[in-house]
């Protein structure tokens, strides 16, 4: 073997450790839990993954285990995240160290990060925006204020300035696949009690925050002149979708009212939501993980986006909405609705029976959105590429 790719093979990064605060319940662990398992599965990474919060962890990965210190899921070591600080060597660190949105990992591991040779490739994993200032401020190196490291800025985004977004190699095609197969699509939203009725209805996922206006919505759903079947996950919506049942809104909980069907979903693994945005016609979306994996189902979305003091998410919807090209001017208005965006009273009646017009439309311009961001390369390539230039 040539001495040179022998000395570059020896150093190539074989581990990496994931920090993860879970503020939004489901979004952070849930762009953790996809990146590690990519990491690993495509890459040969070895990746242990700290994370604080177990319980949200195991409604999107059933098999984790909430009462374990250690676990492993598939190849991934799971570390239930609390005080271990002081616990840390050299040794105990991997070749690459990524926290996830600025949450502050152990001191005592920042301390045996110093004294590692060689020293790991740090990275600060920030979260989405579309946003200008992303673009300047991704893989700005930040030195450490008492010890010879240094900390790396890096950003997902939706162009070649950015790191690009989370999509696995495999995922285009078997996305393709299951969308031409209606008996699949049929099979899969069957397990939920969706009915051939509803099959031919409709079909609409739901998972939003609770300040979205989905009772609003509800009502005009039930005066449109088109079947519709929601289908929402538990915990989502919670008062909203329990006036519409007239009981608990738990899992397996169904009613129709006039034009509006509302079923309830169990939360599922990650591969199984996928196939649900895959199988709907139209997708509200919420935080980052579902908005991202809304845009690789190439069907129509609303996105509700974390709200944020002083409405300083509204300043980051609109940098999305702005770049973002598979849209119509309904589609804008109706987003910016949902997020109480817009000083005017929005009359869902009147808006939604125009977004449902546009939804072929919007279904054709998300393929052409598809491809740009398809060449931008995928996130998690483009990461550990990053951190080859600075090992």
């Amino acid at each position: 073997m040539n001495p040179q790719k022998l000395h570059l093979k020896q150093h190539q990064p074989t581990s990496l450790a994931l920090f993860c605060k879970v503020v939004d319940n489901f979004g952070d662990i849930g762009i953790c839990w996809r990146l590690a398992r990519q990491l690993e599965q495509e890459h040969g990474i070895a990746v242990t993954l700290w994370v604080d919060d177990l319980r949200s962890f195991q409604r999107i990965c059933p098999e984790v285990a909430i009462d374990r210190e250690t676990q492993q899921i598939g190849t991934v070591t799971v570390r239930h995240w609390r005080d271990q600080n002081g616990l840390f060597a050299p040794n105990d660190v991997a070749d690459i160290v990524i926290e996830f949105f600025a949450c502050d990992i152990p001191p005592a591991y920042i301390a045996a990060m110093a004294r590692r040779t060689p020293q790991p490739v740090w990275i600060n994993l920030e979260g989405l925006s579309a946003e200008e200032w992303v673009e300047g401020c991704h893989t700005l190196p930040s030195p450490h204020p008492s010890l010879s490291l240094t900390k790396y800025f890096f950003f997902p985004g939706f162009n070649s300035k950015t790191g690009g977004l989370l999509h696995e190699s495999a995922l285009q095609q078997e996305r393709q696949t299951f969308q031409h197969d209606q008996a699949a699509m049929t099979t899969f939203l069957g397990q939920f009690g969706v009915t051939p009725e509803e099959m031919a209805s409709l079909k609409v996922s739901l998972f939003c925050y609770p300040q979205a206006p989905v009772s609003a919505l509800f009502d005009a759903w039930q005066r449109s002149a088109t079947a519709i079947t929601c289908l929402v996950p538990e915990g989502v919506a919670v008062d909203a979708v329990q006036a519409f049942l007239g009981q608990d809104a738990k899992a397996g909980a169904t009613a129709t009212r006039d034009a509006l069907t509302v079923r309830v979903l169990p939360f599922i693994p990650q591969p199984d939501y996928d196939k649900l945005l895959w199988a709907c016609d139209l997708n509200f979306v919420r935080g980052e993980d579902s908005f991202v994996r809304a845009q690789w189902a190439g069907k129509p979305f609303v996105w509700h986006i974390y709200p944020q003091d002083k409405d300083l998410h509204h300043v980051k919807l609109n940098a999305f909405l702005q770049c973002y090209t598979a849209k119509t001017e309904n589609l804008i208005a109706f987003s910016l609705g949902w997020n109480a965006a817009t000083k005017e009273t929005v009359n869902w009646a009147a808006i939604w029976p125009l977004l449902e017009a546009d939804a072929p439309n919007i279904a054709i311009m998300s393929m052409d959105w598809q491809r740009q961001l398809l060449a931008n390369g995928d996130f998690t390539s483009n990461l550990l590429k990053f951190a080859e230039t600075v090992r």
